[in-house]
């Protein structure tokens, strides 16, 4: 089965059979690369606002896509606007994928919440990605599982009949995944990652999207960070909370327009035998979740299957987030370099009238984000610039740019927060008091950290490099025991 898989691979992946690059494409990516450096060249030459191009083109293209998300989104205003919300089906088996290496401290809570899900999945396999912390002591005197050997899968735990042990060598998540996809039996898997914690209905909002839709392949559920209860992790949880809304809201707007590219392979859901038809995982992409879904809406594609990809409201789970620079930077060089691998190994997609609205819409915009944090951080660089250089008529009506660009972000906010209520119901983990300051505060904060990450990411690509880094996770851990004593 495992060279099945990877002949799979072979067959569908263009990283491995890389096919011709239309002149659409070359001429896209190289357009938004030139248009950058003859807009950043005429800071140098011109007076006035237009001095500062390179920022007028950031916040235009920034303010048109939150006009479109804006837009494609209004729907989620009516009551009756969550596609997910009804109609019945014949349900699916549901397994659980939780890969994990030296994830000791967090996985009794994932673990837990999937014990208690309103549908139980008919199974969970932790792919044991090589652990040496304390994860085989665990998941054997916690939950009764015998050591199964190397590449090997447990008989079921005796406290537990639904949870298996996957022991495995260390040879990162895709992989793991790839062999608990090959030993789970379900018709339908979810990828929860270790330090993720389900809502109770997480699994039956699922398995139910998957019955009513036959033709959805892969599915993304809400996640909100959760970051520790620091200084530090108080500053990234609140950013990235209104972040992660921002972006589901974006995901949804893309959704409706056929065109979905990237879910959270923390929580995602997949129909096995799709997964299976364009060989799973790809271990040599940093980022092996969004790079499926590229490879699955590329091969309904070619076969006309008209495979679908949605994100869920009624599927909810919290997730353990960076709370330092050094991790936030980490993570988002990590996710900005997978992005640009994946972009390039499927650059005959863009501008292909063959991918329909995917090649036409979605990947040229793609094309300009991957030059998008370059817009931004020299935009900031040259304003810093005019500043010291004491070129106030520069200044002065650039200042009135980004001022006007902060009221339309408010707007945006506020609204998105508005729209994630009503279409996740979730009220708890938001606030419009902190999404206005976050409006204020984001463009000289978190979003040059942002736009740092993605810079790092560029040369972490460019440099050829493959190495995660390691995270350490303390957000859910930390959570869960203020939420005990709380209740005690």
């Amino acid at each position: 089965m495992k060279n099945s898989l990877e002949e799979a691979l072979a067959r569908t992946s263009p990283r491995l059979v890389p096919p011709p690059t239309p002149f659409a494409s070359i001429a896209i990516h190289l357009g938004v690369m030139a248009l950058w450096f003859v807009l950043f060249a005429r800071a140098f030459f011109l007076q006035g606002v237009v001095a500062w191009s390179t920022g007028i083109a950031y916040v235009v293209y920034d303010t048109v896509l939150l006009l479109f998300v804006a837009w494609k989104a209004r729907v989620l205003l009516a009551p009756a606007a969550a596609p997910e919300a009804a109609g019945a089906a014949k349900l699916p088996t549901l397994g659980v994928i939780v890969a994990a290496h030296n994830e000791a401290a967090v996985l009794p809570i994932t673990l837990d919440a999937l014990f208690a899900q309103t549908r139980a999945p008919q199974q969970i396999v932790i792919a044991d990605d090589g652990s040496t912390d304390g994860t085989a002591a665990l998941l054997a005197e916690r939950y009764g599982l015998a050591d199964p050997g190397e590449g090997q899968l447990s008989a079921p735990s005796p406290q537990y009949p639904n949870l298996r042990w996957l022991k495995l060598a260390h040879g990162g998540k895709a992989r793991a995944l790839n062999a608990a996809l090959l030993a789970i039996a379900t018709e339908t898997v979810m990828t929860v990652d270790a330090d993720t914690l389900l809502e109770p209905d997480a699994c039956a909002a699922m398995a139910s999207a998957f019955g009513r839709e036959p033709a959805l392949v892969a599915a993304a559920g809400l996640l909100t960070p959760v970051c520790d209860h620091t200084l530090s992790g108080r500053f990234f949880q609140w950013f990235q909370t209104y972040e992660y809304i921002r972006n589901f809201i974006s995901r949804f707007a893309w959704m409706r327009a056929d065109s979905l590219l990237l879910i959270s392979g923390a929580f995602a859901g997949f129909r096995r035998d799709a997964v299976m038809a364009v060989g799973g995982f790809d271990a040599d992409c940093l980022v092996e979740d969004y790079e499926l879904i590229h490879r699955l809406r590329r091969y309904s594609a070619r076969k006309g299957l008209g495979w679908d990809v949605r994100v869920l409201g009624t599927a909810r789970a919290r997730t353990d987030a960076p709370g330092t620079l050094t991790t936030f930077l980490r993570q988002r060089r990590r996710w900005f370099a997978g992005f640009l691998q994946t972009q390039y190994w499927y650059r005959d997609m863009t501008g292909n009238r063959k991918y329909g609205k995917l090649g036409l819409m979605m990947l040229p915009v793609k094309a300009f984000d991957t030059v998008q944090p370059i817009y931004g951080l020299t935009a900031f660089a040259l304003l810093i610039g005019f500043l010291f250089d004491g070129r106030f008529t520069i200044v002065l009506p650039v200042l009135g740019v980004i001022v006007g660009k902060i009221a339309i972000d408010l707007a945006f906010h506020l609204y998105s927060v508005h729209l994630y209520r009503r279409w996740s119901g979730d009220r708890t983990h938001s606030s419009f008091g902190m999404a206005f300051l976050a409006a204020i505060f984001e463009p000289f904060s978190f979003q040059l950290m942002r736009h740092s990450g993605a810079a790092l990411g560029w040369l972490h690509f460019l440099l050829g490099r493959r190495k995660w880094g390691v995270q350490n996770r303390t957000g859910l851990a930390a959570a869960r025991s203020r939420e005990s004593a709380a209740s005690q």
